[in-house]
């Protein structure tokens, strides 16, 4: 008799990552549930299936939350953090109850934990939180992932970088340079608002949006889609990784490097410089946040590193032209 194949749970499957994340561990042999909001084999609102699904299962893995490609008005702010918050708790407590908890949980987090950074690659060791609204809302995250004692579940907190793949980050960066808007970005003073300010039980900052005179050299840390997926699938075979995990490439660009390779990948000549005072208001008519492209991110994958992962795609312009051609 053939032995049955070992269960992956992938919550947040239908987002770009999760359906590359869903294939791959198909791939490898996996029977793959998903946890979704439709189309998947448990929603959110059905506890008793989630737990079903996660008894048992091997491997978890979260994704789910919603996209910060939007404006952080008071709703989507809001939206942004329960999406991550709520859903990881609903799995605690379904791995809390199980007679057999996965082996592994891998949940997804972000790299715009740390400070904005222009003197130091941040690691898993060393880095520096931040604070402000895109902080507050990783730092509950991993709070409610880390929260209470799961002695037979193996913990991972994913901090990804910016990914570069189909997804909306890499989607509105392309769309910029093909407008001929793929010039070095600056930042700089802009009126007050209060969209960036900290959120949760303990915010922090004064509410203020920060400004830094980075002369377009704030620094820009990303990771290939197919490197998500390689590390995920690295982690997940290494018992003795556990804890924060940064996936970003070992090379950091700069924005003016970022966007000069852009415009080259697009084959488009003109990229007009932007200052913020530029930016505020198209951003606004994409529906996006400046901070994109103004927050210094410089992440380094020490741990990934260290235990001998390789990285698919190094140079950012061969792993942008996978996206663009």
């Amino acid at each position: 008799m053939r032995a049955a194949r070992q269960v992956a749970v992938v919550a947040g499957a239908s987002g770009f990552v999760g359906r590359a994340v869903v294939r791959a561990f198909a791939q490898d042999g996996y029977d793959v549930r998903t946890v979704g909001r439709s189309g998947a084999d448990a929603t959110w609102d059905d506890g008793g299936t989630i737990r079903s699904l996660v008894d048992g299962a091997a491997v978890l893995v979260n994704l789910a939350g919603k996209s910060v490609n939007c404006r952080y008005t008071d709703a989507n702010r809001d939206e942004i953090l329960r999406s991550r918050v709520q859903t990881t708790r609903t799995l605690r407590e379904a791995v809390t109850d199980a007679a057999t908890p996965p082996r592994v949980w891998l949940n997804a987090s972000t790299a715009t934990i740390y400070r904005y950074a222009m003197d130091r690659p941040q690691t898993e060791i060393d880095g520096e939180l931040g604070e402000g609204f895109s902080v507050e809302v990783a730092r509950n995250w991993e709070d409610e992932f880390f929260a209470c004692d799961l002695p037979e579940t193996r913990r991972v907190a994913l901090r990804m970088a910016i990914v570069v793949g189909d997804g909306p980050a890499t989607r509105t960066l392309l769309r910029l340079a093909r407008l001929g808007l793929g010039g070095t970005q600056y930042d700089g003073r802009w009126w007050a608002h209060r969209r960036y300010r900290g959120i949760g039980a303990h915010p922090t900052g004064d509410g203020r949006p920060s400004w830094h005179r980075s002369g377009g050299r704030q620094r820009f840390s990303w990771i290939h889609l197919d490197d998500v997926v390689g590390a995920v699938r690295f982690v997940r075979d290494r018992p003795e990784i556990a804890g924060p995990v940064n996936l970003a490439a070992a090379e950091a660009s700069d924005n003016r490097t970022l966007m000069a390779t852009l415009r080259r990948v697009v084959g488009q000549p003109i990229g007009l410089p932007a200052y913020r005072f530029m930016l505020e208001p198209a951003m606004a008519v994409l529906r996006t946040e400046p901070e994109l492209v103004l927050k210094s991110r410089w992440v380094a994958p020490s741990v990934l590193l260290s235990a001998g992962y390789e990285f698919a795609h190094r140079d950012l312009g061969s792993a942008l032209r996978t996206v663009a051609r």
